[in-house]
């Protein structure tokens, strides 16, 4: 006969939630640490790293420390500038929470952590109006510097004389996600990664001091489509290789090349025992106005006077395997952060729900292409937190 403890399994610690390294080893702290190299004034380093006259940081999308560090054969570049193997100097940064791409590219750019940047989430509520924010696609439409208003670092690098560049897809020129997060000196769209390489190194050499940025998405997108455990994203490794190993031969002299990524991923498993459909659990629903987030980092809405029932379901239900925590509770223990700003505190959910074990709840009728992913992330875990940071130097 099953116990009571079988029945209604005790919700995890959250305690044991693994933060991120905020200030010390996070990718919000990279872009000051190597501006302020450059001698852009006002940004702390807050890593340790040897300061260079030019610095290209390639981002690539969903490139997981952990995912990286499994797949010697098909990144034999990169695996070799790890520091297990020999020679290797990189070390692994934590994302920040959500560990999602949106979130990561702002704390990139800015170089604060989300409760600063306040785009805590995929989708967050605006205050001003209670409805979902979508902060990677932009929608609904809200003023972009008043939703976010920092200056870039790439912006107070250019104005600091440093000559500061962004290498992308000419689809993200122009986009608010770009003005806010990565915005700063000049923009080059190139379509394929061979040319924003070529471009990335012809821009390092174009002075003396110099920032670039560049970026590629193709690798997150085939493991959500695919899985991590496929030959079409393993064949996205190999290029992205390919596409490091080009950049780094032409490295001009006093340069520094570092390669990281926003976030990594997981595959889920397609039955219910993983995929926990909110739109069919009246449980998870009851008191719930709105859910935002992600699949394995929720933000849930509550109906006013309801956010302590709907924590109290939530850590019945789910809490065994995701951690689950009030709005203040998250706030509290650092999740976004070591201070929200208080224009975001009402932007993250009442309840915070960061899947622990490989678990979503999914949306199948109000997200259906969401909830269709293969591969997934957006919560504490390593395999989702822990990216690559790989140097090479000219």
């Amino acid at each position: 006969m099953p116990t009571p403890s079988d029945l209604w399994p005790e919700p995890l610690d959250l305690a044991t939630a693994p933060l991120p390294r905020y200030g010390s080893g996070s990718l919000a702290d990279l872009l000051p640490t190597l501006a302020a190299g450059q001698g852009v004034p006002g940004l702390t380093a807050g890593l340790d790293l040897v300061p260079a006259d030019r610095v290209c940081v390639f981002l690539v999308d969903g490139l997981g420390w952990e995912l990286l560090r499994d797949h010697p054969e098909d990144a034999p570049f990169l695996h070799s500038l790890l520091p297990s193997s020999l020679g290797g100097t990189g070390a692994p940064l934590t994302a920040g929470f959500p560990s999602t791409t949106a979130t990561s590219l702002a704390s990139v750019g800015t170089g604060l952590p989300p409760g600063a940047h306040g785009l805590a989430g995929y989708t967050t509520q605006n205050p001003a109006t209670g409805a979902l924010m979508n902060q990677l696609r932009w929608y609904p439409w809200t003023d972009p510097t008043a939703w976010q208003p920092h200056p870039t670092v790439f912006r107070l690098a250019d104005a600091a004389g440093v000559a500061t560049c962004q290498v992308s897809s000419p689809d993200f020129a122009t986009t608010p996600l770009t003005k806010v997060a990565l915005s700063g000196g000049t923009f080059h769209g190139r379509l394929s990664g061979e040319d924003r390489m070529d471009l990335a190194a012809d821009r390092l050499a174009a002075a003396d001091r110099t920032l670039v940025y560049t970026y590629y998405s193709d690798l997150d997108g085939n493991g959500h489509r695919h899985g991590v455990d496929s030959d079409a994203w393993r064949g996205q490794l190999a290029y992205v290789d390919r596409l490091a190993q080009r950049l780094a031969e032409q490295l001009p002299p006093r340069s520094a090349l570092y390669v990281t990524a926003d976030h990594g991923m997981i595959d889920v498993p397609f039955d219910d025992e993983h995929r926990i459909d909110f739109d069919e659990d009246w449980e998870l629903r009851a008191g719930v106005r709105m859910l935002g987030g992600e699949g394995r980092a929720r933000h849930v809405y509550a109906h006013p006077g309801a956010a302590a029932d709907v924590l109290a379901v939530w850590r019945e239900v789910v809490g065994d395997r995701m951690w689950v925590a009030g709005r203040e509770e998250a706030i509290d223990a650092g999740w976004f952060g070591p201070r929200v700003e208080d224009r975001v505190r009402e932007r993250i959910g009442d309840v915070v729900a960061a899947a622990h074990a490989d678990v979503v709840i999914i949306a199948s009728e109000t997200e259906p292409r969401e909830s269709a992913m293969v591969g997934m992330h957006g919560s504490l875990t390593p395999v989702e937190q822990l990216v690559p940071l790989l140097e090479v130097r000219a």
